[in-house]
């Protein structure tokens, strides 16, 4: 099999670069694209990496997340131009593996360029091995990636979301794709972060049936090194924060962030106050029934009304978030309603087991939420959706597996009516006040707002009248009648009891 070497590295004149293809990776991103779409590394990027000869990649002094995937090159072999999708594949003469590197300490700089962020020097190793484009077939490669030892990546290009052709094909139809030029094809979910010392290796290899020998390109080895050359202050220098972090290394968890405040740490609680034991028990009664025990202590306003489920068949515990719109002003909504806005905010930061609830004015003119950032919710493991306002994309986020709870489906954007202002204050949503850490409980008859500090009585209460319902409800099918019986007077409640001790030691 053929290596590649400093002439194949030399003969590339652009490297074009996918940012999200596997389904994994989207999934892990929260949106996936209708279109692919790219950005371009510079030569000098380029590196040769094996085992016997690994390339060796700086980490930029003062940086901090030097950011690893795992990724199939394409090697042209002779040009294209404004080719269909059946011709495509036949201009690449060569697969390889590759490991597209970049630092998120830089992703700031310019404004999704990628250049300094994605184009150092070593920053795209590529090999060692060559296997023929024609000899293999391009939806049966595998991708597998190795962090110290450990596998992290490995996936197929069975289902990508743009094959290979595709790419091809939609890049000559307005640039010349020259024979030495290198497409890095997107990388599956587990690319994460390498440190000083830090080992990287990446192999491409074909997908053959059981027992059949499969073509490789053979271990791409990097091993990371500190770089010691400060950046000087006449431009961008290296900066992160927490979003950044948990971008690079894929969750919170993986970066070794603490949870935000009040959100669910797995298997213990989801929050605070909504323990694991607390959830499961509201979970195990109907609204209706919390709704007759909070009418009982007094609390008649605090039901979210008017609006309608994705999913009315299931039922929804979590801590509410909260996001509110105000109406749409032109002149202040060219200062928060773009870029990284309140609703993306409160979208990127919402948490296992919560809920998102939006104050839109019941204003139903306009979407509030979309497919994209319904699915970066879904991602994040939020609870559910719910806003007085419209719903954008309805039947992507209709057929997601998260509730939506929604007024009216619209096709109009957000900046038709609204200006997304603040997070985790305090909002009106469906005739009723929401504060963040209150608990949310949503079944087919509706959704309650229940006070945390009134929760664990509630819920016990609330058990209890159930019970006595079960028992009322098989006397009123024997044929009683419900006077005396609902309520229990103090001769059936006497039998209620006798009914639930026998019960109770079945």
């Amino acid at each position: 099999m053929e290596q590649v070497n400093e002439e194949s590295l030399a003969a590339a004149r652009k490297v074009v670069a996918v940012h999200i293809n596997y389904p994994s990776r989207a999934a892990q991103r929260g949106r996936t694209p209708e279109q692919p779409s790219y950005f371009l590394k510079p030569p000098t990027s380029l590196a040769f990496g094996s085992a016997e000869a690994p390339s060796v990649v700086e980490r930029p002094a003062s940086c901090e997340l030097l950011g690893y995937e795992g990724e199939i090159a394409l090697i042209i072999g002779k040009p294209a131009r404004r080719v269909g999708l059946a011709d495509a594949w036949r201009h690449v003469e060569w697969v390889t593996a590759s490991n597209d590197l970049g630092v998120y300490d830089l992703r700031y700089a310019d404004k999704g360029s990628n250049l300094r962020s994605k184009g150092g020097d070593g920053f795209t190793p590529i090999g060692p091995g060559l296997i023929p484009a024609d000899a293999v077939d391009p939806a049966g490669l595998r991708i597998r990636t190795w962090h110290n030892g450990d596998l992290v990546q490995d996936d197929t290009t069975a289902e990508l979301l743009f094959p290979f052709a595709r790419l091809i094909a939609d890049l000559s139809q307005l640039l010349t794709l020259e024979a030495g030029d290198i497409i890095l094809t997107g990388t599956p979910a587990g690319a994460s972060v390498a440190k000083p010392g830090d080992v990287v290796e990446v192999e491409v290899s074909t997908v053959e049936a059981s027992g059949s020998a499969s073509l490789s390109t053979g271990r791409l080895v990097t091993r990371v090194e500190e770089g010691s050359t400060a950046f000087a202050d006449f431009g961008a220098r290296p900066k992160t924060d927490d979003l950044q972090r948990e971008e690079a290394y894929g969750s919170r968890a993986a970066a070794g962030l603490a949870p935000v405040e009040g959100a669910a740490v797995a298997g213990t609680a989801v929050g605070h106050v909504l323990t694991a034991a607390l959830k499961a028990k509201l979970e195990s009664v109907c609204t209706a029934t919390l709704s007759s025990q909070l009418r009982k202590r007094g609390l008649n306003n605090v039901s979210i009304d008017g609006l309608s489920s994705t999913r009315p068949e299931k039922r929804v515990v979590g801590l509410a978030r909260t996001l509110r719109y105000v109406p749409n002003r032109e002149d202040l909504f060219k200062t928060h309603g773009g870029g990284f806005n309140a609703q993306k905010r409160a979208i990127d930061s919402v948490n296992e087991g919560e809920i998102l609830v939006m104050e839109a004015r019941g204003e139903k003119g306009t979407g509030t939420i979309g497919d994209i950032l319904a699915l970066r919710a879904q991602v994040r493991g939020a609870a559910a959706i719910i806003t007085d306002g419209g719903v954008r994309d309805f039947s992507a986020v209709g057929a997601m597996d998260m509730p939506t709870y929604y007024s009216n489906p619209h096709p109009a954007v957000l900046g038709r009516r609204h200006i997304p202002w603040d997070t985790d204050v305090t909002i009106a949503c469906g005739g009723t006040t929401v504060q963040p850490g209150d608990i949310i409980v949503a079944d087919s008859d509706g959704i309650l707002v229940i006070p945390p500090a009134l929760a664990e009585e509630l819920a016990d209460d609330s058990i209890i009248q159930e019970r006595e319902e079960t028992f009322i409800a098989e006397m009123v099918a024997q044929g009683h009648s419900v006077d005396g019986l609902y309520p229990l007077n103090a001769q059936w409640r006497t039998k209620y009891e006798a009914w639930e001790a026998g019960t109770a030691n079945d």
